[in-house]
């Protein structure tokens, strides 16, 4: 399809700051395009939130804690709600290619934009790995003549080459897969509606009314601490929801875009999550064995009389696999781009192509997917395993980095630009101090989990990457002040204006960079 021709969006002026980052400056072809449209990101907007993990892990959820479950989901999709609100505010104001990576890296330092940066990277590039792998299993149970690595290859191909074509053509895939999702969960939240109300034909097998949810040892049947196992269970998989505010800076009205998901999301969390599981909960009793056999979903569906639930399940699972692996890509591209330009990543992360594609960001970050595929091949088991665990608490992370980022750019956005806070947190600073408290404690919750593969060894592995990187970030902060002073001796370049530190030079000149290309994402 046609696409725009590159955008060439003048950066906002920041006080004091020159034109061009530490370490270079960003390549001369560095603007991304302004390819997607309204409906584009509307609909990411939407199915953003809408993971495989809902369709596949809420059984395990259920299991744990019963009708209670829905309190979980409640309680993880109020810090959704919250944290998103929060990056809304700075999104609308600063619609930027690393959002809040570049937000952290002005709020809190260079330090912190670096370290989120990669973190946030290396999360999705994991998950490149793990969808790709969960895909061709689907695959090849259809076509069992192609082997399941052959068919994780070839995913990855395909979506590669749409992200290279052009941002439109990746608006354009991801908005079918989000709006098979959407149409999924709505059709099957109105089915279930109908089968729980008792006039749905052919759902003779399915409860009517909401004696489910108290009749089978009551709502909460294995105590009220089961609520925050199932906290545990869910929370990741809400992951991917402040994507929009990445794409958003390359659509058309970026501020727009940014401020209509903001403000809907706390519905998106509401039906999609909550309608979809209350539907599951009342429909089936919690315990049934065909939760824990066939899946929540399909379990639910197959008592509703919807016909072949099993492959219809499957063909919206794989519609959700290549979702995320496609805005999974794109999320990773971009964040490896904005790296580039603020000098954080190689230079050449930060070129952009003819169709204003950073080609190389996308070919770097695919390539680190192909290998985390071979792992999970080769060596499952140890180190597939320390690639997952040691990325598994990175979403809390950066919900944390979201919110001391907000409590310091708030004050920034009064002081240089309030027209342009379209967004705003809730009670603040208040209900932000309360989130940061709510992800603080979900994070030493997952100390008490020792089970396999659980939270302890999850957020103890993260713990240990983030401080490797954060370490990495330290030390080239502080080798790169001297390094740059020697350069611009060498070159005679003109020292900073008097009265301005090398820290403010520094920091301006890096968020000038930054928040100089209007295409968050």
């Amino acid at each position: 399809m046609t696409t725009r021709p590159p955008a060439s969006v003048a950066p906002p002026s920041v006080p004091g700051a020159p034109a061009e980052p530490p370490g270079g400056g960003a390549p001369p072809n560095s603007q991304l395009q302004s390819g997607l449209k309204n409906r584009h990101l509307s609909m990411i907007a939407v199915g953003g939130v809408i993971g495989a993990g809902l369709f596949v892990g809420s059984a395990s959820g259920i299991a744990a804690v019963g009708p209670g479950i829905l309190l979980s989901y409640a309680l993880v999709g109020l810090m959704v709600v919250l944290v998103m609100r929060m990056l809304g505010e700075m999104a609308a104001a600063n619609p930027t290619s690393g959002s809040f990576s570049a937000y952290a890296d002005r709020a809190l330092g260079r330090w912190a934009g670096f370290s989120i940066g990669w973190l946030y990277w290396f999360f999705w590039v994991v998950v490149l790995a793990v969808e790709a792998t969960a895909g061709a299993v689907i695959l090849e149970g259809w076509v069992p003549s192609v082997p399941q690595w052959a068919w994780a290859l070839i995913v990855m191909f395909v979506l590669t080459a749409t992200n290279l074509a052009s941002v439109a053509s990746f608006g354009e895939f991801e908005f079918w897969f989000a709006g098979i999702k959407v149409v999924a969960i709505a059709a099957f939240i109105i089915l279930g509606s109908l089968a729980i109300a008792g006039v749905l034909p052919g759902s003779d097998g399915a409860a009517t009314g909401f004696g489910n949810l108290t009749e089978h040892g009551g709502f909460l049947p294995n105590g009220p601490n089961a609520i925050l196992n199932g906290v545990l269970l869910v929370v990741f998989s809400f992951m991917g929801s402040e994507i929009v505010t990445l794409a958003a800076g390359e659509s058309e009205n970026p501020r727009r875009a940014v401020t209509k998901a903001t403000n809907s999301v706390i519905w998106r969390v509401g039906v999609f999550y909550l309608g979809s599981i209350l539907v599951v909960v009342s429909v089936l009793p919690w315990d049934s064995k065909a939760i824990a056999d066939k899946g929540s979903y399909v379990a639910a569906m197959d008592v509703m009389g919807i016909p072949h639930a099993g492959q219809v399940m499957n063909v919206i699972v794989l519609t959700a696999v290549l979702s995320c692996l496609n805005s999974g890509l794109y999320t990773a591209s971009r964040m490896a781009f904005s790296l580039g330009q603020r000098a954080d990543a190689p230079a050449a992360f930060a070129r952009t192509n003819s169709r204003g594609v950073p080609q190389v960001a996308i070919l770097a970050s695919v390539v680190f997917g192909f290998v985390a595929v071979g792992f999970n091949y080769l060596w499952p088991e140890t180190v597939f395993q320390f690639l997952l665990n040691s990325s598994g608490a990175v979403a809390l992370f950066v919900w944390l980095a979201i919110c001391f980022s907000q409590l310091r750019m708030r004050g920034i956005i009064l002081r240089e630009n309030p027209e342009k806070l379209l967004v705003r947190m809730w009670l603040f600073p208040y209900l932000t101090w309360v989130t940061i408290g709510m992800i603080s404690f979900v994070l030493v919750y997952m100390l008490t989990d020792d089970s396999e593969g659980g939270g302890r060894i999850q957020v103890l592995l993260s713990v240990l990457v983030a401080a490797l990187v954060v370490a990495v970030a330290l030390v080239r902060e502080r080798v790169r002040p001297h390094a740059a002073g020697t350069t611009s001796h060498a070159a005679g370049t003109t020292p900073p204006a008097a009265g301005t530190t090398p820290h403010a030079a520094g920091t301006a000149s890096h968020t000038a960079a930054e928040e100089g290309t209007t295409r968050a994402r």
